[in-house]
This record gives C-alpha cells, structure tokens and sequence, in this order.
C-alpha cells in the first residue's frame, strides 16, 4: 500500500509517534492470532501506543555461540529482550517472534528483561571447559535501550567482565553508556573493552522516524569523543547503509566520527529478511511517499532484484552496482579518515577466576 501525500495517512489512520513499527505482523511461530483485518471494522479494536512494558523473567542462559561466518564474534550476550529503540530496520526483530511476540509493535513496546544475567555469566566464566574469548555484548538488542537506566543489568554484566578479566566487544547508540564511563576506563586500562557506536543519519527527520527512541547523531558523537578522551578504543557504526536514504551521509558520518575520537569502523548493508520487509515497507511507504519506489528499487538492486538475502558473505554487504558502490566508498574514507589503520585485539590472557592466579606462560 502506498501513499500519496502525509495528509493521506493522517486521514486512513493515525500514526503512532515515537515508535518505528506501526503494525504488529505475524509471527510465523504461531497458529492462532488476533489481528485487525480492516480499518473501518465496528469490532472492539484498540492499537494506542501504549506504555512499554518491562516483563522481568529469568533466562536459563545468557552467553550464547555465534555460528555466523560474517560475524568475529564467538560468543554474544543479550540482557534484554525486544528494544525500546524501535529501529525499523533492525533484524532483532524476527528473533523476538521465538518468544511468542509480534515482530512489529510487540518488539519495541514488550520488552523482557533477564533479572539473573550476571549471575548466569559468573556461573558460564566458571566452568572450567570455557577458555576466554571476547564476547559481544549487545550483538541482538541494544544493551543501554531506556530499560538499563533502571535495571542497571549491562552494568552488572560489565562488573563482572571487569572481575574476571573478560574482553568484551560493545554496540549500541544509546548515551547511558556514559553510565559506565567508570568501569569502561578500568577496563580499557588492560584492554578488555572497545565500543562502536552507531550512527545512521544526521538527517533528524530520519533518525526520528527510523530511529524512534534513540539519542541524536551529534549525541552520539559526544559519546564517542568523551569515551575516547578517557582512554576507551571507539568506533563507529554505519549500519544499515540504506541506498536513496542515507548512504550518501557515509563520508560525513565517518569525518565527524573520525574527528570525535573514533579509530574503527563497520558498517552492513540493509536487508529486510522475514516480517522486517512488511514492517519497513510499511514505514517507509508512510514517513517518504515521494522517494518510497526509488528507495525500495535501489535495495532491491543491492540484493539481485531481492530485498532480504541470507547468504553468509553477501547478506551484511549486499551484490551489484549500489552495494559496489557503498563498499567502494567505505573503503575510501576508511583511508581517508585514518580508520581501522591499526591492527589492535582484546586482551584475553589475563582471563582469572576469583581465587586463581594469573598464568605467566
């Protein structure tokens, strides 16, 4: 469905600010669902933005393997559920159908929070079969969405980290991060951090919409510039590169980044795989009537005429002309800007359980 003008959409229906999602779509997993099938239906139908809900549970695990190849990653941990962000684009959004939930407006406004997740870390570190290795940390959901303000888990997860000399890699796009500055600047002292910090657009209509509940670009950048003042390895993010609607930004965002402090960088190619190619199609069709078909086109230009591709090696970076065109310039301002110029690791040999000493061989 497309629309003509943003008056049009007022008038079908009203658009529920502050979240990315407008539609809960539906999760293959189940067979029996309650949806809304049209408009004018006299049913008892109500779909306000309602208040998230924090749903506390206790998870049975916490440390997950990574078994993607386009990942460097061995591990990842995630002590939330569902993300308050509410970015459209975000490919968290199929896994949050495992726990019974709509990927769409069930992923931003039902979060679930695993109360025991630095207990269940200690008791993973503890186990003498595990040898150390860095570990992502918010590789699924953002691990400082609005939620880690008052359940303080990541930091729990970080102290942790910290006792047991635990590298951990970071991403997020959220300033209470800053939260931590304590603990993160110990940690970077025996190289056992380093951050990326994502940033998508400078443009705040788009990160507004696509980015409903996040922090600004210029925030972000502070983020970055203070961290790295203080020691802490920073990088940023640009991810997804979507072509029509921000990849033309890349060189901009990664000057800023560079200028900020930021000595790396990653960045992926948008792909709508399962129900985030309805929910992206939705919104795009929605907030950018006007450049809604060139955009979509030109991402199915990046996929060879597809808009999701789950092939390891090609699904992050995309084929063709566009996605050519992306890498090329990645690479270019990488140069240009002095990024990714070192070659640096996490630090994981001085990895100690409490009561045992370090190795010295």
């Amino acid at each position: 469905m497309t629309y003509e003008n943003e008056d049009s959409i007022k008038e079908q229906e009203k658009y529920l600010k502050g979240r990315g999602a407008q539609i809960n779509t539906k999760n293959r997993f189940l067979k029996n669902e309650t949806v809304r099938e049209h408009v004018e239906a006299i049913d008892d139908w109500s779909e306000k933005n309602v208040a998230t809900q924090f749903i506390e549970v206790d998870a049975k695990s916490i440390v997950n393997k990574v078994e993607s190849p386009d990942l460097a990653m061995m591990y990842s941990m995630n002590p939330y559920q569902g993300c308050e962000h509410g970015c459209i684009y975000c490919y968290a959004r199929n896994s949050f159908e495992y726990w019974g939930y709509s990927a769409g407006l069930d992923f931003e406004r039902k979060i679930l929070v695993k109360k025991n997740a630095a207990q269940l870390l200690r008791k993973f570190l503890m186990n003498k079969n595990y040898e150390c290795t860095p570990i992502s940390l918010s590789g699924n959901t953002d691990c400082y969405q609005p939620a880690e303000k008052k359940y303080k888990l990541t930091r729990h997860i970080l102290e942790v980290c910290n006792e047991f000399n635990q590298p951990v890699g970071m991403i997020t796009k959220n300033a209470g991060i800053l939260r931590d500055k304590d603990l993160l600047v110990e940690m970077s002292k025996k190289k056992l951090v380093s951050i990326l910090i994502s940033i998508t657009s400078f443009d705040e209509e788009i990160r507004r919409t696509m980015e409903p509940r996040t922090t600004t670009a210029k925030q972000r950048l502070k983020v970055i510039s203070e961290l790295s003042n203080a020691g802490v390895r920073m990088g940023v993010m640009l991810g997804p590169m979507i072509p029509g609607l921000n990849e033309h930004e890349m060189q901009r965002i990664m000057k800023a980044a560079s200028e900020a402090g930021a000595t790396f960088s990653a960045y992926t190619f948008i792909r709508l795989n399962g129900a985030i190619k309805l929910l992206f199609h939705d919104w795009l069709y929605k907030n950018f009537p006007n450049r809604a078909d060139k955009v979509w086109h030109l991402i199915e230009n990046g996929h060879g005429g597809q808009v999701n591709d789950s092939r390891y090696g090609l699904r992050m970076r995309g084929e063709g002309p566009i996605a050519d065109l992306v890498r090329q310039q990645y690479k270019k301002y990488n140069k240009l800007y002095h990024l990714n110029d070192e070659r640096w690791m996490l630090d994981t040999t001085q990895f100690k359980r409490p009561g045992e000493q370090l190795s010295l061989f």
